[in-house]
C-alpha cells in the first residue's frame, strides 16, 4: 500500500501560540499523536483532549494503517497504553474481517494489558452499570482469547491485579480454549484465586520491609543481603535494575555486586532486550548522581555506555556530513512526559539531540529559547552533555524562536547538510514577525545551501508544524521519544518518509 504521505498544499492554521503553522496529513498527525502519547495532561493539551483527538484521527485513516501503527507503537516504540486505544477505536469502526482480532492478539503482550484493554473498551463505549462489558466485540474477544493462550502461570499470577476488570472477569468474558490440560488447570486456578504467589523482587523486598528489626543496622544488613542475592540470581530485570540503582547503592552492597550491576547495565544485548526509552537512562543517571559513595562514578560510566548502545546503528554522519543539532528549551518543553515522571519534554529533546551529536563527526550543537546559542560539547558522553545543557538552559530564555537557528546560518553564509530541531513544534517569533521560519529556510536553501535538509523532531504531537513538510523543500518530519526516531531518519535519507517503517509491518 501507499499513502499520500505529504499534502502538496498543507492547510494554513495557527499553533497553540497563535503563530502561523501548517497542518499535517491525517496519517502524519496520527503517527505524531501516537508516538508522543503519554495520555496525561500536557502544557497545551489535556489528556482527555488528546484521547478524543486520537479517536477522531483513527476515523480519518485507513484501518490497515491504524493497525500497523498500533503494532509499530507496541513493538518498536515500546509504548503500552496507546496501542490499546487504537485497537479499541478500530474495533468500534471496522467490521468484516479478522484485522481487529489479529491486532489485539499482537499488541496484548502482558496479562495486565488484557484488563487494560477491556477497561479502555468500557470507557470508549460509555458503558455503565453491572454489565459494562456486555456484548463485547467478537473480534476483540477472539484476539484476547489468543492472548490468554500465550501466558503461563507465573505471568498470570504476577499481573492478576485489583481493578475495575480482573483477569478472572476477562477469562469468563472471552472464554479462551485451553491448548492442553496443564493450561486448563491454570485457568481453573485463576478462577478460584489459587494461583501461587509468584517470586518477584517486589515481593521479596516487601516482605523485608514488613519484618521487625532490633536496630537500623540490622535492617540495613537485611536489605544489603537481599539486593546482593537478587543481583546475583539474575532475576532482577533490566528495568528493575535501572530503577533501583539508588536503592542498591544506598544499601551498601559489596564491590563484587556493584561490578555485576555495572556489567549488566553496560551489556549491549541486555540493553537491546530491555527495550528502554533513552530518557530512562537520564532519570537513572540523575538519581545516581545524588548518592554519595565510591561506586557512583562506575555506575555513571556504565549508564553512559548503555545509552550509547541506543544509537549504535545510526549511520550517515561522517566527517563530511555537516550537522546542526538544536534543542528547544522553551517554557512549553518544561512539562513532564507523564504524571509520574520527573523527566521533562525538553529532557527528551536533549537526550535525543545528544545521542545524535554523539554519532556525528562534524556537528554544531546548541539550544534555543529567546535566542539561539551554540554550546561546544565533547563527542561521546551523552548524559553528561545533557546535564551540561540542562545546567545552562536559562542562558537562552524561554520563548520558541527556532527560526534563529537557520537565521544564523543564513547570516554567516555557513553551509550545512542537516539541521535537526528537537521541539514540540509550537514555534513562534517573539518579535512578532509570523511565518518567518519558512521564509528564512527558503532563503537559506536558495542562496547558501541548496541541498540542505531540515528535520523537525516532534516531541509533543500537537498536529501542526511551523513550516510546510515538503520533500522538495528539504523539510522532513519525525515524531517520538525513542531511539526509533533514528530508524525513521535513516528511512528519510533513503527516499522514504516518516511512515516507511510503519508500512513494513506485516499483519
Amino acid at each position: 500500500m501507499r499513502f499520500n504521505f505529504f499534502a502538496r498544499n498543507p492547510a494554513p492554521t495557527v499553533n497553540h501560540e497563535g503563530a502561523p503553522a501548517f497542518t499535517l496529513t491525517p496519517q502524519l498527525e496520527l503517527y505524531a499523536a501516537v508516538a508522543t502519547a503519554a495520555l496525561s495532561d500536557q502544557f497545551y493539551e489535556k489528556a482527555d483532549t488528546r484521547l478524543q483527538r486520537l479517536r477522531e484521527l483513527v476515523a480519518k485513516n485507513d484501518p490497515l494503517f491504524v493497525a500497523r501503527l498500533a503494532v509499530y507503537a507496541r513493538e518498536q516504540m515500546h509504548l503500552r497504553s496507546v496501542p490499546l486505544v487504537l485497537a479499541v477505536e478500530l474495533a468500534r469502526l471496522h467490521r468484516g474481517d479478522s484485522l481487529v482480532s489479529r491486532l489485539v492478539a499482537r499488541v496484548v503482550q502482558r496479562p495486565d494489558e488484557i484488563t487494560e484493554l477491556l477497561a479502555c473498551y468500557t470507557q470508549a463505549n460509555t458503558r455503565s452499570g453491572m454489565k459494562t462489558l456486555n456484548r463485547l466485540s467478537k473480534q476483540v474477544q477472539k484476539g484476547l482469547a489468543m492472548s490468554f493462550n500465550r501466558f503461563d502461570g507465573y505471568q498470570l499470577a504476577k499481573y492478576d491485579r485489583a481493578g475495575a476488570v480482573r483477569l478472572r472477569d476477562a477469562l469468563f468474558l472471552v472464554h479462551p480454549r485451553a491448548k492442553d490440560a496443564a493450561q486448563q488447570a491454570l485457568f481453573d486456578q485463576l478462577v478460584r484465586g489459587e494461583l501461587p504467589t509468584p517470586y518477584t523482587w517486589e515481593t521479596e523486598l516487601s516482605a523485608l520491609g514488613q519484618a521487625p528489626y532490633a536496630t537500623a543496622a540490622e535492617r540495613q544488613m537485611a536489605f544489603r543481603s537481599a539486593w546482593e542475592t537478587l543481583v546475583a540470581s539474575g532475576k532482577l530485570g533490566y528495568m528493575a535494575l535501572l530503577r533501583n540503582l539508588r536503592n542498591i547503592l544506598e544499601a551498601g552492597v559489596s564491590a563484587a555486586t556493584m561490578e555485576q550491576v555495572c556489567a549488566t547495565l553496560a551489556d549491549e544485548r541486555a540493553v537491546a532486550r530491555s527495550k528502554q526509552l533513552p530518557f530512562r537512562f537520564l532519570a537513572a543517571y540523575r538519581e545516581v548522581k545524588a548518592v554519595p559513595g565510591g561506586h557512583v562514578a562506575a555506575v555513571l560510566a556504565a549508564l553512559e555506555t548503555a545509552i550509547a548502545h541506543s544509537a549504535v546503528n545510526l549511520r550517515g554522519f561522517g566527517a563530511d556530513t555537516r550537522v546542526v543539532v538544536a534543542c528547544d528549551v522553551s517554557g512549553s518543553m518544561q512539562q513532564p512526559v507523564s504524571a509520574r515522571s520527573k523527566v521533562l519534554l525538553y529532557d527528551v529533546g536533549l537526550v535525543l539531540g545528544m545521542l545524535l551529536q554523539s554519532r556525528c563527526r562534524n556537528v554544531v550543537a546548541g539550544m534555543f529559547g529567546n535566542v539561539w546559542k551554540r554550546v561546544a560539547l565533547p563527542q561521546g558522553p551523552v548524559l553528561r552533555n545533557v546535564d551540561e545543557l540542562y545546567r545552562r538552559e536559562g542562558e537562552v530564555g524561554y520563548s520558541t524562536n527556532g527560526h534563529l537557528v537557520v537565521q544564523e546560518l543564513l547570516l554567516r553564509r555557513e553551509v550545512v547538510d542537516k539541521v535537526m530541531i528537537f521541539t514540540d513544534c509550537q514555534l513562534w517569533n517573539s518579535t512578532g514577525d509570523g511565518g518567518v521560519f519558512g521564509r528564512i529556510w527558503a532563503d537559506y536553501r536558495r542562496t547558501v545551501a541548496p541541498q540542505a535538509r531540515l528535520y523537525l523532531f516532534d516531541l509533543a504531537g500537537h498536529g501542526s508544524v511551523p513550516l510546510a513538510v515538503r520533500p522538495e523543500m528539504g523539510v522532513a518530519f519525525i515524531a517520538g521519544w525513542s531511539d526509533k526516531v533514528f530508524d525513521v531518519l535513516s528511512a528519510l535519507d533513503n527516499g522514504g518518509s516518516a511512515l516507511t517503517e510503519i508500512e513494513k509491518i506485516d499483519l
